[in-house]
């Protein structure tokens, strides 16, 4: 094994150049083997999870999503504290930010992006809850893609470019996860189910995110600076891909259940719309079936 880590370590860097000698021996970023054998795991586990679940009970993890839930949603809070105050001592330049200019603000921000590193492991459990309570529908493209990458493009982040522009994309991403994560966990709470109405807009959230995040990218293309110009054009191809990805999404789940909602009204073809009863088209069929009656 140690073999095999001298020998990609020297292929990276040629490849990348030297790193950040700020995170050497540093949990998990010394060599890319074990990112890259958890990753596989997730995905080995993605595709034979749901086969041995198939002939089994679904488990319910009602507790254990909630205590989950609330702790990224603390751990996002963090994050996002952490890094905006960060950026407001480093004196960040919103444009453009190198990674070596901030001072001890710039050590302050890569102690936090470690623990965005890490979340991205944490958040394999994700998945695993789909699996465990058979809820395979969840377990799209997207979803697999977006957990997959995440933890392994983070580790390049961490070792070459852990602070300056890196900051910003981890700091919108750490603020919708506070809202997503405390919707998952309510919802995991029967009770409060009739209350969460934010989820169609957490979705909205990322796609503002991305658009973002790519439009401050562009910022250190067009007005460059010390950063290294070849991660700020990988960053905005990685932006790309998850709007057409999560545009795709929002428009399956959101879009065509509205529209199929206003056939199945219009049509008079379902006694519920939206959780309320149609009492016309109920109405109706109790009549036709009195008439029937006497018939």
């Amino acid at each position: 094994m140690e073999l095999l880590d001298k020998t990609i370590n020297s292929y990276l860097d040629i490849w990348l150049g030297p790193r950040d000698p700020r995170v050497k021996g540093w949990l998990l970023l010394e060599n890319y083997t074990p990112t890259f054998i958890f990753s596989v795991l997730y995905l080995l586990i993605v595709w034979l999870g749901p086969k041995y679940m198939r002939n089994k009970q679904p488990f319910s993890c009602r507790g254990i999503l909630v205590v989950y839930n609330l702790g990224l949603t603390l751990l996002s809070l963090y994050m996002f504290y952490e890094l905006v105050t960060g950026v407001w001592e480093g004196g960040y330049n919103f444009f453009c930010q190198d990674t070596h200019s901030g001072g001890e603000a710039d050590m302050k921000i890569i102690r936090v992006l470690w623990w965005y590193y890490f979340s991205k492991l944490i958040e394999f459990m994700d998945t695993f809850f789909f699996i465990l309570r058979k809820n395979n529908h969840q377990i799209t493209v997207l979803h697999v893609y977006h957990h997959a990458t995440m933890l392994n493009i983070w580790w390049f982040v961490m070792n070459w470019v852990p602070c300056g522009h890196s900051y910003f994309g981890a700091t919108l991403n750490s603020f919708i996860h506070v809202l997503m994560y405390s919707y998952y966990g309510l919802s995991a709470v029967p009770a409060m189910r009739p209350y969460l109405w934010w989820k169609k807009y957490i979705t909205q959230g990322q796609l503002t995110q991305f658009v973002l995040t790519i439009f401050q990218t562009g910022c250190g293309v067009v007005w460059p600076c010390a950063f290294p110009q070849g991660w700020l054009y990988f960053q905005i191809s990685y932006m790309i891909s998850l709007i057409i990805l999560f545009t795709n999404f929002y428009i399956q789940t959101y879009n065509k259940k509205a529209s199929s909602r206003r056939k199945e009204y219009q049509n008079g073809s379902t006694a519920t719309v939206n959780g309320y009863t149609n009492s016309f088209s109920s109405l109706e069929n109790n009549v036709k079936q009195r008439k029937q009656r006497k018939d």
